[in-house]
């Protein structure tokens, strides 16, 4: 499996930006997808997750009610869209991929088996 992030860069305070990821794989229907994030000096961060049926969206708490999640079985590709984006949001974001079910383990990078490349966002005025 092969996950291509796309979609990151500059934005000022307050502004949006929609997040993509690309998936390589025949059976991307069957995969549970998320998003986690990592600043510099800090630890990576679960910011959302969203079953392999696209529903059951979990979000990090400093995110909730700003991103959302979701999945397109269709097109292989799951979204992440931000919105009041703020500083603290600064990070580079990585997409991430797992079977199996879908509990609380959703909220562990451990879980994920599979994690792309990453794409930069920087809030900044």
């Amino acid at each position: 499996v092969q996950l291509q992030a796309s979609g990151g860069g500059l934005v000022q305070p307050g502004g949006s930006l929609r997040l993509s990821c690309a998936a390589s794989v025949r059976t991307f229907g069957a995969f549970n997808m998320g998003w986690f994030r990592q600043a510099p000096g800090k630890e990576r961060d679960f910011v959302a997750a969203i079953s392999w049926r696209g529903s059951d969206p979990s979000y990090g708490d400093s995110v909730k009610g700003r991103f959302t999640i979701s999945k397109d079985n269709g097109n292989d590709a799951a979204y992440l869209q931000m919105t009041s984006l703020k500083s603290e949001d600064t990070a580079v974001y990585y997409c991430v991929a797992a079977r199996g079910p879908f509990g609380t383990n959703r909220y562990s990078p451990d879980y994920y088996e599979h994690w792309g490349q990453g794409t930069q966002v920087t809030v900044s005025s």
